[in-house]
């Protein structure tokens, strides 16, 4: 445990990284009393335009808030697409973000794994997986319900019916 001194006191900055012990209790604290990122999105003038589409449907479906409290930036990568917890990111490349409808449920799912890293889970593996995989599944249900837009209603039924018929869902 950290005293308040040794977390700063009342004006606790979100860290600049989340690594050490100190630096996840000063983010987990922080999200605990309502901290939300300024969430930026950096890349291509593409990149950028998917993943704002994919930003409309999470505050459609009523998931902004919460994709705030856990990541602060999404960023344009050359290279596999991941989570950076230690830097509070998604890094995405630019088939990733194709489809607006999937990459807002895999933002979802990213963000569930940063909450879970937050809170001292183990974020990684089978189970871990299968509760990230459950959230981004809500996800796309809720957005289904609440999208007036019928190609953003089929478009979650597909993936829906992606998602059951495939063997990695757990």
């Amino acid at each position: 445990m950290f005293t308040s001194e040794e977390l700063g006191g009342d004006s606790l900055e979100f860290p600049e990284r989340v690594y050490t012990q100190k630096e996840v209790k000063i983010a987990r604290e922080l999200v605990n009393n309502g901290y939300k990122h300024n969430l930026t999105v950096e890349g291509s003038t593409k990149f950028e335009q998917k993943v704002n589409e994919a930003l409309g449907y999470i505050k459609t479906a009523g998931f902004y808030e919460f994709l705030r409290t856990y990541i602060r930036k999404i960023m344009e990568i050359d290279g596999l697409t991941q989570l950076r917890e230690t830097e509070v990111e998604i890094w995405a490349n630019k088939f990733a973000v194709e489809n607006p409808v999937d990459a807002a449920s895999l933002i979802v799912q990213k963000a569930n794994h940063m909450k879970e890293y937050l809170e001292g889970e183990v974020y990684y593996g089978g189970n871990a997986e299968q509760r990230s995989v459950e959230k981004r599944i809500k996800f796309l249900e809720v957005l289904k319900e609440k999208s007036q837009d019928e190609s953003v209603k089929e478009e979650c039924a597909r993936l829906l019916q992606m998602w059951e018929d495939s063997s990695t869902v757990f």
